[in-house]
């Protein structure tokens, strides 16, 4: 039996079947927000799905294959992934590889190698560099040498005797103690191999290595938000390692509290509900002292409260990401990134500053302190990154959806046009650039690993 509705044609079954087929064409060939108002158009996700694997296996070393000239080849016994492929960065950096892990694209297997190295290398004992640096106990490589599995904890060399300078800090970077906690993490959750935290590495379980890791980077006693002051400066994150920032220190705490929650839920399946309550509750201190710490009148937070003490741009994208700021306050701070969007003050091709070309310190120097190999307008002190774009297009989405999608289509076409599969001639994603001519790094993996993450995510239902 049909039904026929008043002035509506009726309409047979076969024609009914034909006319799904025809709607359903239709709806495929539309971009995805027109069909479900997400972010990202179907096509151009796994355009960028399929670059993130190209780049990441460019950036593969695999045991025994040789590094850039005059590195050696890799004799870390296991495959290396590295921050981006060609002749770039030859070595292993942890932040990097662990902001990449996300993608699902590296190997149980690669991830066990990965994962004990790191662990192998952790310092063992405090010590003082020739240039005047402080390796504490439990500090975890800025990045290890594959030739001679040697660490080196500070950025901006390879050298391991004349390490730490005060260039780039008398301290290691504060990041990746937090960083080895979440490689660990996404290790244990993609293999359910819980025995390897009881895996004694050099004397000690990795699951103590975790948890003296944690508290390397110093911190305010009742918040644990990580503090640094001059003499003991390190570089807060490996993003920015070229400037010098003093004070509390947002980013790092952002990581930490990330951290903390992967130890809360480590130890609770553990069976430890003690320390599974005590990192709990250093998470929930802060994330209420986070936004009071660094929040400024406008609804930004800033990177710090003492040197270079700029809103931070990344930062706050992340800390809206991570739901630190959330409801009015997550809004106005979105709002701020999407008015700046709007009046051509955040991003290029869609890339991301990490201040805000209205907030420049001066005319000289976009942050504070920044080191003469960095002037305005190049690597962290100005230049554009694709890094952090999708923290920022989910900031957006939150206040202005059609800026998020526009950013985000930008951002595609970009790659596009740069994408190194097209030949010698071609070197994106690049690791960051700015307008006439200034580009920096090749083929460069964080520039499409951490956006694929989230934008996945979001189109996925995070």
């Amino acid at each position: 039996m049909r039904f026929k509705k008043k002035g509506f044609p009726e309409v047979s079954g076969m024609q009914r079947f034909s006319l799904l087929i025809f709607t359903a064409a239709l709806l495929w060939t539309q971009p995805v927000w027109a069909q479900e108002k997400t972010i990202i158009e179907v096509k151009d996700l796994q355009f960028l799905k399929g670059l993130t694997q190209a780049v990441l296996d460019s950036a593969r070393v695999h045991a025994g294959e040789p590094l850039p000239v005059p590195f050696g080849f890799n004799r870390t016994g296991g495959t290396l992934i590295r921050p981006g492929g060609r002749a770039t960065y030859p070595a292993f950096w942890i932040r990097d590889y662990v902001m990449s892990l996300e993608t699902g694209f590296v190997t149980a297997v690669e991830q066990k190698h990965m994962l004990l190295l790191t662990a192998a290398t952790q310092c063992n004992q405090t010590r003082i560099t020739n240039g005047g640096g402080m390796i504490p106990f439990g500090a975890i490589a800025d990045h290890i040498l594959a030739d001679n599995r040697m660490p080196v904890y500070f950025a901006g060399t390879y050298d391991v005797e004349e390490q730490g300078t005060h260039e780039f800090g008398f301290f290691p970077p504060y990041c990746d103690q937090f960083y080895f906690i979440r490689m660990a993490k996404h290790y244990i959750a993609a293999t359910g191999d819980w025995a390897v935290l009881s895996k004694v590495v050099n004397g000690t379980t990795l699951a103590d290595r975790l948890e003296i890791a944690f508290r390397v980077p110093p911190a305010r006693t009742g918040t644990h938000i990580v503090h640094s002051i001059e003499p003991y400066r390190a570089v807060d994150f490996g993003f920015r390692d070229a400037i010098h920032i003093t004070g509390d220190l947002l980013y790092p705490s952002l990581l930490k509290y990330e951290a903390a929650l992967e130890l809360s839920a480590i130890f609770k399946k553990k069976g430890n509900p003690e320390k599974a309550a005590l990192y709990k509750t250093i998470a929930d201190s802060l994330k209420l002292a986070i936004p009071r710490t660094f929040t400024d009148a406008g609804g930004m937070l800033r990177a710090s409260t003492g040197k270079s003490a700029q809103k931070d741009v990344w930062g706050t994208a992340l800390a809206i990401y991570l739901n630190i700021l959330s409801g009015k306050a997550a809004e106005k701070a979105a709002a701020v990134l999407s008015g700046a969007y709007v009046a051509g003050t955040l991003a290029y091709k869609g890339g991301i500053r990490h201040v805000l070309t209205t907030d420049d310190f001066s005319s000289a120097t976009a942050w504070e302190g920044a080191i003469p190999a960095a002037p305005l307008n190049q690597y962290q002190n100005g230049a554009y990154w694709h890094t952090p774009v999708g923290w920022v297009a989910y900031a957006l989405w939150l206040v202005d959806p059609q800026n998020a999608r526009k950013l985000v289509k930008e951002y595609i076409a970009a790659l596009r046009d740069t994408d190194f599969r097209k030949g010698s001639g071609y070197a994106g994603p690049l690791e960051c650039f700015h307008p006439p001519s200034y580009t920096r790094g090749p083929v460069y993996l964080t520039s499409v690993s951490c956006p694929y993450i989230v934008l996945n995510a979001l189109v996925n239902k995070r």
